[in-house]
């Protein structure tokens, strides 16, 4: 029975699907092995934590630590970065709902490389021009309680 539940967990695990609007055929690049080898006009899809947003006139740009992505296309829950990059999308999106720490994940082409600093150190960005910013519902922790029945 244990074995049973294994294969179909893995077969649940094989069917994980993209969203629709994150579908689609996609370079296997991430931003920090982007920035390194100057790869640009890829199609990507990365995803991460927004760092910020930045609301211009015709557009907003995020700032985001890139992180692998599951087969959902959902950011990766680790304490890991895979490079940070710049994605820009036509349109005003807000700052209180975009905020730093939630989880996107952008389709896009990358345009151009930024450098910028993090604190004092400098920093060369990819930039995206972005065709969809999903915003992932807030996870949630949950504490579950496991409590002992009597043993008869």
């Amino acid at each position: 029975m244990k074995h049973l539940n294994l294969i179909v967990l893995a077969c649940l695990a094989g069917c994980a699907t993209a969203p629709k609007p994150l579908q689609g055929q996609f370079y296997n690049v991430l931003p920090g092995e982007a920035s390194r080898t100057s790869a640009s006009a890829q199609a990507v899809r990365w995803g991460g934590r927004i760092v910020k947003v930045e609301p211009q006139a015709d557009r907003s740009c995020f700032e985001i630590v890139g992180q692998r992505l599951d087969g959902n296309g959902q950011p990766r829950r680790d304490d890991r970065s895979e490079g940070r990059f710049i994605a820009c999308r036509s349109g005003f999106y807000d700052p209180e709902v975009f905020k730093a720490g939630r989880e996107v994940t952008i389709t896009g082409h990358i345009e151009a490389f930024e450098d910028r600093k993090i604190g004092g150190y400098d920093y060369r960005y990819p930039r995206v021009q972005a065709d969809v910013v999903y915003l992932w519902p807030e996870r949630r922790d949950v504490d579950v309680i496991v409590e002992r029945l009597p043993y008869w």
